[in-house]
This record gives structure tokens, sequence and C-alpha cells, in this order.
């Protein structure tokens, strides 16, 4: 059976029996679950549901699931089994049927639908445990028994095996799994569900939802019980086509047979391979499935993930001798071949996997070699040392100085039979967090824990407040629900014009005024489709069950939607003038100004820029007709609505329309017209984190302020200079031509004498002049002017000078193309330097300057340098 018939007979199976079919969610979840980074659970989207937050589109739900893990990366590869994506297979109940029905469909399904043999069938279930203070789920044993499993075929575990939790926190339960005996030619006679041998295939995990796991191990029962079963399509693929693992299934072994195409090498002859072609088909389908949802590669979180994987195929292709530089698009390609009609969206992104997966390659490639080069060198020094590890410093400085990922660098020096010490690379991963951070906030600084007062407050209250804030700004409704809170009044109206934070956009501020008292609005909280304010009190007392005004604070919710309807242009331009790679990666949207987060892979240019704005007052200025429409998903999908990263949606969404220019999906706030924008002016575009690009941007009135202050001190310093104002940039360039002659005449005498210097010392290896020097040059112009004055002096030279003043450090690396030749590049050598006194830099494999923080260290650094320098001339 065909995996996609497994796919079609589970979901066909649980529909009949009144399961309502819900397609795959993203792999990045809504931005209001930051408890994973990723989807891990077919459950997840589902969350809201089972916490009684949201009301199910049914209480009776079956969906097929898009999965990422990396729980068990390093076992990707090694067992017949291990992947990181998936696609998990799963019915639920929201407070409809529990245990009983559940065991019975379950049986029914594999044995019936699925044609496995019952005698096969091994149960395993939750033996209790102390911590969280439940014993065995007897329940659950009575129901299997009542289905014909007898009691020899029913093995009790622990928590760990059968106990299911999301996460730290959330919905959690007893569970009961089903395996599959394969019989003796997989295990010993002695073998049992949960060993974790390979002749118990375990294939169905059944989640009784009963309870919030909260911080301590404390548990709450949940408003409702709950199902949530998963069974791995991959492993009863495995399973139904008699094959001895996963990647021998329809879906993934013709991923192996494109490893095996470009490697020459063939699936079983030896562990290194076999472990290598498993890795490149996980791992290609996984990254492919990830740049379809928007995950770009990066440092940091689920991008850092999503490089990870690219980097570990890429290190596996090496192993197994392909050199195509195009195995990662090769292997995307594939995978949209073989899934891209169960998931449009791996067609519709092509362009997009396409282009991260060149970019990732061309980037890591020669990141790769050289840390397989300085690693095979610090295996060789272990070996002579006779020692049994790799020092934590050696192998942060290959994460920090060469980008080389600390996980790579430990999964081969294990297979070297080397360890590295885990603690103290934190240390040092920590120390250069703390450098990085400077002067900002502290990581993982204490955040208000209020939520979970709000969520039992909102569900206590009964009713769902009706938000009637894209209609108005004020509304006559009910106060209904009230609750001090800490010199807070919680509260709950039966309509409400606040809008609630979410999508990027704040919450609105305002007013609330019933007979008996005034409140001011400080916050608005999202729980789930529903809301709760939080007040401060102003005058008298507020009381439930008063009639009440509901105001929100104009001006400010008017800023907010400007700044709102300006994100949707400011993306249609972004992929209009950079491509359609460019997708959302965040956002801010207040009162006060705009954020917007995307993903590209370098700086804009000026004229990318200048572009951008233009093309946003051009159609300001056209006055597009600003518009929502709630609409089903798939139509919305049909009139080519853009779905946001990190955001959820149901069935039924809302569309805002800026005619003839974007489609989005957004429960945003917007004007009515472009034109109610006014001016739209960047203040800057930064990085956000690798791969994702900032802009920063201003509309309406704080624009008109920003014009109004720039055009005063343009004037300012036309009458400064006594020029007309169209005439300042002109006068300001002759004036500082003129201050660069003066200043340039008595430096081009001290260089000469300083070159003269530096020049005499210089040291010879390899046949190759090296000058490595702390000079007095007072900025970064003098001391490359220096360095080029030294090399062209020596001829064959490589000369690395540095500078201090004022906290700050200056670099330059100036090397003669026949140093290149020998295997030195001046901005690897320099980044190098500059990653020592806490800074970056980069620029040509012939000249590269860099800065830093720490003036201290300068001397250090440049020992670095010195020491990449003899090492790669050595």
């Amino acid at each position: 059976m065909k995996a996609v018939e497994i796919r079609e007979r589970f979901l066909a199976f649980f529909e009949e029996r009144g399961h309502l079919r819900v397609p795959s969610a993203s792999l990045v979840p809504p931005s209001y679950d930051p408890s994973v980074l990723l989807t891990t659970a077919g459950m997840q989207p589902f969350k809201p549901y089972f916490r009684g937050e949201e009301e199910p589109p049914s209480p009776r739900l079956t969906s097929c699931q898009k999965v990422f893990r990396t729980t068990d990366i390093e076992e990707v590869g090694n067992t017949h089994r291990h992947l990181t994506f998936f696609e998990m297979l799963g019915n639920f109940s929201v407070g409809d049927y529990f245990k009983e029905q559940a065991v019975e469909h379950a049986l029914e399904l594999s044995t019936k639908g699925f044609g496995l043999p019952e005698e096969s069938i091994w149960i395993s279930v939750f033996g209790g445990d102390e911590e969280l203070g439940l014993g065995p789920d007897d329940e659950a044993i009575e129901h299997w028994r009542a289905v014909g499993v007898p009691d020899e075929r029913i093995v009790r575990l622990g928590r760990k095996d059968n106990f299911w939790q999301s996460g730290p926190t959330g919905p959690c339960g007893p569970c009961s799994e089903l395996y599959l005996d394969r019989g003796l030619s997989f295990g010993a006679e002695d073998d049992r569900p949960g060993d974790d041998t390979e002749r118990f295939l375990e294939f169905w995990n059944l989640v009784f939802m009963q309870y919030e796991l909260g911080p301590g191990n404390s548990l709450t029962p949940l408003p409702r019980r709950n199902i949530d079963t998963g069974m791995g399509l991959d492993r009863m693929a495995a399973v139904l086509q008699g094959v001895e693992s996963v990647f021998e299934t329809d879906q993934l072994h013709p991923l192996v047979e494109l490893g095996e195409e470009l490697s020459g090498r063939s699936y079983g002859q030896d562990d290194a391979t076999t472990r290598a072609l498993r890795i490149l088909a996980d791992h290609g389908r996984g990254a492919t499935f990830l740049l379809a949802d928007g995950v770009v590669p990066s440092n940091e979180d689920r991008g850092y993930i999503l490089r990870r994987i690219m980097r570990r195929a890429m290190h596996q292709g090496r192993v197994l001798g392909i050199e195509d530089e195009g195995l990662l698009t090769r292997l995307a390609e594939r995978t949209v071949e073989l899934m891209g009609d169960a998931y449009p969206e791996l067609r519709r992104e092509w362009p997009t996997i396409e282009r991260w997966a060149r970019a990732e390659e061309e980037g890591f490639g020669r990141t790769l070699a050289q840390g397989e080069r300085l690693l095979a060198e610090l295996v060789s020094q272990a070996r002579e040392a006779e020692t049994s590890w790799v020092s934590a410093e050696d192998a942060f400085k290959l994460h920090d100085t060469y980008g080389f990922p600390y996980e790579m660098t430990k999964e081969l020096l294990a297979e070297e039979g080397l360890s590295v010490d885990d603690q103290g690379f934190e240390e040092l991963m920590e120390r250069a967090r703390e450098v990085s951070r400077g002067g900002r906030a502290e990581a993982g600084a204490p955040v208000h824990t209020a939520h979970e007062d709000v969520l039992r407050f909102a569900r206590g209250a009964g009713f769902r407040t009706r938000f009637v804030g894209y209609e108005t700004t004020e509304a006559e409704t009910v106060l209904r629900a009230a609750e001090r809170d800490d010199g807070r009044v919680l509260a709950k109206l039966e309509e409400s014009p606040f809008y609630a934070e979410g999508g990027g956009q704040v919450s609105d501020t305002g007013v609330v005024e019933t007979p008996s008292g005034r409140a001011r609005v400080v916050d608005v909280y999202r729980v789930g489709d529903d809301q709760a304010l939080a007040l401060e009190p102003l005058e008298g007392e507020l009381g439930a069950g008063e009639t009440a005004v509901a105001r929100v604070e104009r001006d400010t919710r008017l800023a907010t939607m400007r700044n709102h309807t300006a994100t949707h242009l400011l993306h249609a331009a972004l992929r209009e003038r950079l491509g359609t790679h460019v997708r959302q990666a965040g956002s801010y949207v207040g009162p006060d100004k705009l954020r917007f987060d995307f993903t590209h892979g370098e700086r804009m240019t000026d004229a990318e820029l200048a572009d951008v704005e233009a093309w946003i007052a051009d159609r300001i200025a056209e006055a597009h007709r600003v518009h929502a429409i709630e609409t089903t998903r798939d139509e919305a999908e049909a009139l080519g609505a853009m779905a946001l990263f990190g955001e959820k949606y149901g069935d039924w969404v809302r569309m805002v329309e800026i005619e003839g220019v974007s489609r989005e999906l957004c429960g945003g706030t917007h004007v009515a017209s472009t034109a109610e924008l006014g001016l739209f002016h960047l203040l800057s575009e930064t990085s956000s984190a690798s791969n994702v690009r900032r802009i920063e941007a201003v509309t309406g009135r704080a624009g008109t302020e920003l014009f109004r202050e720039r055009t005063g001190r343009l004037r300012e310093l036309a009458a400064i200079m006594r020029v007309p104002e169209a005439e300042v940039v002109r006068a300001v360039e002759r004036l500082s031509s003129r201050v660069k002659e003066l200043q340039k005449a008595p430096a081009q005498q001290a260089d000469g004498a300083a070159a003269d210097e530096l020049a005499a010392g210089a040291e010879e290896l390899g046949g190759v002049k090296i000058v490595v020097e702390v000079t007095s040059a007072p900025d970064a112009d003098s001391l490359l002017q220096l360095s080029d004055t030294i090399r062209q002096r020596l001829g064959d030279a490589a000369v690395l000078l540095g500078a201090a003043g004022d906290g700050r450090v200056q670099l330059v690396a100036n090397f003669a193309p026949a140093v290149v030749e020998r295997g030195l590049r001046a901005d690897e050598i320099v980044r190098a330097a500059a990653k020592v006194v806490g800074g970056g830099g980069g620029g040509r494999d012939t000249m590269a300057q860099a800065g830093g923080r720490d003036a201290e260290k300068l001397p250090d650094a440049l020992a670095t340098a010195r020491l990449e320098i003899e090492r790669a001339l050595g």
C-alpha cells in the first residue's frame, strides 16, 4: 500500500465516523505559542481547542500534520525508523468520545483497515509516576482487555514512554501505544515494547489528554477530556510495504536512490554509506518542507535548526564523495516531485526553496572544507597527546571564528572516539553572548506572568466577548465580568471595540465608563478567539452587570491602522523589487512606527531602498481602496492571498485587500484607503538575523514631523554654508574634499616614515614577507593607506595592521595576490582577529578591514592573526 493510499485510508476511516478532515498546519507554530520552535506533534494546531480557549469547527477532527523534531537527530541514519521530518496521522476528540472509543477505533483500523494480524499487536500503557502523583491507567487496561488484547500483550511502562506532553508545559495525559511484533528475525525472544529494539515497531500513540502540565509537575484537569492520537505515516508505510526501514518506503527511497546516483555507492554496501544516504534523504526532505513554510537558514531559533540539517546533509554528501555543488537543490527537487501533489505549497514555493538551498550551499562550502581540515588537525594533536578529548576552547574557535557548527564538531569527533567539554563550550558561548549583548537587556529576563490568571478568569466567565472594533471605536455594551487583580481589574465586556495584540499589531488603549466608575484600558489579552481587558481604575468602582461605554483612544488607533496598512504595502513593494523569496518574518505595528522583518540574504542597496520608498509613495498617491473580506481559506488562497509566517488560520479567514496591490490573510485593523497614510518614510534597514533583514518606517503624523525636522536641519545647513537648500549636498562635498586635502600632506610624510620602519622589520616565512604590527594610525583610512604603502615596498607580502583609539579597534589585512594563491585569505584572517576584540568585518581575499570594541585585546588579536598566517603557510 503506497503512502498516498495509507494517508487517504486513515483520513477517510475517521471521516466516516463523524470526524472533520483538517488540512495540515504550517511547520512554523502560531506566534502566540512560544512553547516550541517548530510543530512537533499532530495535536499542536489544536491546543487552543483542548485548552478551551477556542471552539473547534467540530468536536471530532482528523488530520495529516507535517511534523519536525530534532530530539533524536543524532539517531537519524543509525536506525531503521528515526526521522526529523515526518507526517503524523491523527484523530482527535475535543470533549466528545474518550478512551473506550479511541481504543476501539485504533484496533479496528489497524486490523480491518490496514490488515495487521491482531495477534501481532502489543499494547503499552501508563504504569504510573510518583512525581506526578498518578497511578497506573487501569481504565485503559480494561478497555484493551475488552477488545480482546490479552494481558500478556499489555505492557506497563513509565512516564518517559507512556505519558505524553506537548512541551515543558501544556496539555498532557497518559497514553497507550500500539506496537507491531515483527518477529524473531528482528530481535530476541525476551524483547518487549519500550526496549528501543527493532523487533517491536511502535506505530500508533493514543493520548488520553486529561491535564494541563504546569511548572513543578503540577497537573490541573482540562475543561474537557480529549483524545489525541498520532500514527507516523512512514512507519506504517514500512510495515505495509514489507520493508525493513522507513528509508525503503515509496516516499523516501527515491531520495536514497538520488544519493546513490550522485555518489556511485549503494544503500546497504556498508554502515557508513547507508547512514549517509539515510541522512541525505531525511534532511533533504525536511529542509525542503521548512523552506516552503517560510523558514530561512540563520544562526537563531528555527533558522538554526534548518541550517543545521542542511549542513549535516552537505557533510554527508562529502562523506559519500559527492562533488555536485547542487546537492541540496537536487534533493529538494526530488522531494517536490514526490510530495508536491499532497502538499501544493512545495510547488508554489519552489523558487524560494531553490534560492535558499543554493545560497546555503555556496556559503557553507568553503566553511565545511576549512572546518574539516582544522578539525583533522585537532584530532591529530589529540592523538599525539594521547588524550580522548578536544578542548572547549578549540571547539569554540571552530564555531565562533570559522562558523563550523558545534553539533557537527561533536559528531565528527565522536566518529574518531573523541569528546569535547559541553559545559566549557557553553560557558564560552555565554561569554560571547554577553559581549554581543553589550548594553542590551539581559536575555531571558523575567516576563509578566499574569497569563494563567487571565486564562482562568476568561474561562470562568462563561461567555465569549464579541469584537466589534473593525466597525467602530466606541461601543455601548455591558461589563459582564470583573475581578480585582493586584491593583487592577480584569474585565470582560459583552461587546468590545478594543483590539487584542496579535499579528504584530499592539493592543488598543482607551477607557471603559460605567454609571459607578471609570477606568483606563492598559492591556487587552487575546484568549484564543476571545479577549479580556486589564483596567486601571481612575474614578469610582466598576462592577459586573453594569452598562458600559467602551471607547478606544482614537488617535492612537488611527496611527496604528496607518502603520499596519503600510506593512502590507511594504511587503508588496519588497517582493516587487527584490523577488518573491521575500516573506514576512516578524513585525511590530504600533502608533509610533512600524518594524518589518523579512527574508532576504543581503543588505539592501541605497537604490533598492529608494525604489521601495518611491513605489509605496506612488501607491499612496493613487488612493487604493483597502477592505477586508471574510471567506474560506481555500478561496482566499485561490485569490492569491498570502498567509504570514507564524500565524494560525482556520477554514474561515479574513483577507485584507489593497485593491490592485496585495491580498494578505490578516486579522488587524486598517485604513480605508492608502491615501490615509499621508507620508511614508523609511528610517532604517538593518540585519535582524542571518538571512533576515529589518526595516523601520513611519507614516502619517510621525512621518510629517520627521519631514519637518529634517527640512529644518537642511535649512540650518544651508544658512551655515551660505548656499541655497538645493546646493547643500554639493557644498558639503566640496568642504569634505578640502578637509581631506589639508589632512593628507602631513599624514603622507608620517606614513612614509612609519612604512619604512615597519617594512624593515618584516619577517619571512615560506618565501612570504609578513608584517603583523600595532600602529598609531588615527583612523581606518590611514591604516589602509599605511598597509598599501608597506605591501608595495615589500612585494609579495602579507600585511596585517592594528590600531586602537577612543576605545575602538581598527584592523586591516592587505595580502599580495601571490600570497592568496598560497592559501591565505585577507577576509578570513582579519575576521579571526576581529573576533578576539569583540567585533567583525570582511572584505576580499586580498584586502579586508574590521573593527572591534575591546582595545585591551588588540595584542591578542594580532597574535591570533599571526598564528593563522603561520598555520596556512606552514
